[in-house]
């Protein structure tokens, strides 16, 4: 049995892609946290050709919300209706 080495896989013959689900649990009361995910997803897995979701679970519902796409601004990140926009043009689903 080989352990480590060459990390793709194949299925019947075919190159297994990579997959990542980001969860997002953090809501707009901490506008960072919250961008956290989709900012990981739009500017580093998809970018690196990872097919990429996310979910938001608990308080991370309401980043669906018209109004907080809107007016979310994180620290650092670029604004939630910015990365929502990428994730929207990149094809990522977002699970609530």
């Amino acid at each position: 049995m080989k352990y480590g080495g060459d990390r793709s896989s194949t299925l019947k013959g075919r190159l297994q892609m990579a997959k990542l689900l980001y969860v997002a649990t953090h809501g707009p009361d901490d506008p960072t946290k919250a961008c956290m995910p989709f900012h990981l997803a739009v500017n580093g897995a998809v970018e690196a050709g990872i097919d990429t979701e996310i979910n938001l679970a608990g308080d991370a519902a309401l980043l669906i919300q018209d109004q907080t796409i809107e007016h979310l601004t994180p620290l650092g990140f670029p604004t939630l209706k910015e990365l929502m926009q990428k994730a929207k043009d990149s094809g990522v689903t977002i699970y609530v």
